[in-house]
């Protein structure tokens, strides 16, 4: 994804990149571009809290506000549970994960990605049978790493999204998004590729 707006991508780097939409941007990016053009205010970011707003404010050389108490109240890092012999398999918090943290398939038991989630709570309202509990992380606060990771997560989802929508559709060609998509997303909940197949070597009886 090219960077159109180089102030825009600095301030994006200092978000954490829960893709919440509580800043009222609906992402961390279209906050961080809103910033940018002089729109928005610093204290828009709960998953931030105060410190997230004295970075914002040291970068833009700004002076340091109280988180904006319209847009929700800090919270340290949160996780997503999903209580998996009640979940019906419809697939709708998938659909609302910004960052493609949740594995499952239709009429499938879904599960959280434990080490994408960004605790954004975007899955619990579709549940229609209210199995997604959120619960306190380990870590109080998300590294750098994770957040650079999220961010990255959140754009190819977007592109992702975005080309489905242009291409036309074809006959077996959900389905067979829908098994790619499993399986890369399996592989990557394991952390390594799938495995070669092996294969029996040539007969050399003569």
């Amino acid at each position: 994804m090219q960077e159109t707006d180089p102030l825009a991508a600095r301030i994006d780097a200092v978000l954490p990149q829960t893709q919440c939409g509580q800043c009222g941007y609906g992402a961390c990016r279209p906050y961080a571009e809103a910033m940018a053009r002089g729109e928005a205010a610093i204290n828009r970011c709960p998953p931030g809290g105060s410190a997230g707003v004295e970075a914002l404010a040291a970068l833009l050389g700004l002076p340091v506000l109280t988180l904006d108490p319209s847009c929700g109240v800090h919270k340290p890092r949160q996780l997503a549970r999903i209580r998996e012999s009640d979940c019906i398999g419809c697939t709708k918090c998938i659909q609302a994960c910004p960052v493609d943290a949740i594995l499952g398939a239709p009429k499938r038991m879904h599960t959280v990605l434990v080490d994408e989630c960004t605790g954004c709570e975007l899955c619990v309202a579709p549940c229609p049978v209210d199995c997604i509990e959120i619960l306190a992380h380990a870590q109080p606060r998300m590294s750098r790493a994770e957040s650079d990771a999220a961010r990255t997560r959140y754009q190819a989802r977007r592109e992702r999204l975005a080309a489905a929508q242009a291409e036309p559709v074809t006959a077996g060609s959900d389905a067979q998004s829908a098994r790619e998509l499993l399986s890369a997303a399996l592989a990557r909940a394991r952390g390594k590729s799938e495995p070669p197949i092996d294969t029996p070597p040539p007969n050399t009886r003569r």
